[in-house]
């Protein structure tokens, strides 16, 4: 599990390398295929494809899917800056714990089942690679993939406490270009539009619709704009973080985010606002407790402690629920600090993480599972 946690983590694969993120798809496929998993691959255009590895087993169509992206937020070199590294029971490196542990636990769990007589049920291992910018091309193989299952296990990393994850916040990301006018910064500025002034506006107006009550939060996470220090800015652009917990406060928030943008100051100036992606919230039902409550059963019998938790943070786990497909995420091996230079995974629970999830599977397989 070690040696392939490194060959994963010493490949770059930002969300936007396409070529480093098919190069850690081509090393799981290769491993899958070395232990006599089926394996597929479908392209997808500018991004990471798509990796899917399926095991047979007994009498139901429904699969048990095991999920998780390849994609990191680090940029192209990091993996040469800070190589993978082991100090004690703690792994180091980018994209150590998030979230590539979880695929190489994921892959085990394919061939460990593989290895000991086949799966109960069929088993499928989905890899996708723009996670970490809302899996703007992902989404649609992530949802026809989760909809025909019969449950999905989410491999982000379990939390620090070792607790599972089964809720999390919906979230979109936004662009929003703003087009005005260029002038002469000191000779003629009332000829110009200034983006950039305009821009400043919205963005105190956009963080005023944090609401704390309704767990609505937004961010301006990038900015840019303009053409030079003595020139009134022709253009300015904005990316927007929007997270909510309610399912009916994405259109709303939404509606709000796109109102401000629109409202602008002074005539001349026009705006154009673009979704790069969003993720859905965990559904909150009864199939997704049911399902809980196994994996925790599972867990307590190999004697781990674990529990249940929401987080504020979003992941593909809520597009696979929002199929109606019962889903529990970050059952991958522990970590911390996540998208920061101490990202770090726990490397003594690879196998007993992995173990509650093999297990959580046998009870699906067994009369009155889920």
């Amino acid at each position: 599990m070690i040696s392939l946690l490194d060959d994963l983590v010493s490949i770059d694969s930002n969300s936007h390398d396409k070529a480093g993120v098919d190069r850690v798809g081509a090393r799981i496929r290769s491993f899958l295929e070395d232990e006599g998993i089926s394996c597929e691959t479908t392209p997808v255009e500018g991004r990471g494809d798509a990796v899917h590895g399926r095991l047979g087993g007994g009498e139901s169509n429904a699969p048990v899917l095991l999920m998780g992206h390849m994609d990191t937020v680090f940029p192209t070199g990091e993996a040469a800056r800070r190589p993978f590294r082991v100090d004690g029971h703690l792994g180091y490196g980018p994209g150590c714990a998030d979230m590539k542990a979880g695929l190489v636990m994921n892959a085990f769990l394919l061939a460990g089942f593989n290895r000991t007589g086949g799966s109960p049920v069929p088993l499928h291992g989905l890899f996708t690679g723009d996670e970490e910018i809302g899996s703007p091309t992902s989404r649609p193989i992530i949802e026809a993939a989760a909809r025909g299952a019969r449950a999905v296990f989410n491999a982000e990393p379990g939390r620090v406490g070792g607790n599972i994850v089964n809720g999390r916040r919906g979230g979109v990301f936004y662009r929003v270009r703003i087009t005005g006018r260029a002038a002469h910064a000191g000779l003629n500025p009332h000829d110009g539009r200034s983006a950039i002034h305009e821009l400043g506006r919205k963005i105190v107006a956009w963080t005023g619709l944090n609401d704390a009550e309704r767990d609505i939060s937004v961010n301006v996470g990038v900015v840019s704009g303009g053409q030079s220090v003595n020139s009134v800015a022709p253009d300015a652009m904005a990316e927007i973080d929007m997270r909510f917990t309610q399912p009916e406060d994405e259109a709303r928030a939404g509606a709000a985010i796109a109102a401000v943008a629109e409202d602008c100051l002074e005539n001349g100036v026009t705006v154009e606002v673009e979704t790069l992606g969003a993720f859905r919230p965990i559904a909150q039902n009864d199939e997704c407790r049911a399902l809980t409550a196994l994996y925790l059963e599972a867990a307590h019998e190999l004697g781990q402690t674990t529990q249940a938790e929401f987080t504020r943070s979003c992941a593909d786990s809520g597009v696979a629920s929002a199929t109606g497909t019962a889903t529990v995420c970050a059952t991958g091996p522990v970590g911390g600090k996540a998208h920061s230079p101490d990202e770090y995974v726990d490397l003594d629970t690879f196998v007993p993480r992995a173990q509650a999830v093999a297990l959580s599977i046998l009870k699906l397989a067994t009369p009155g599972g889920s």
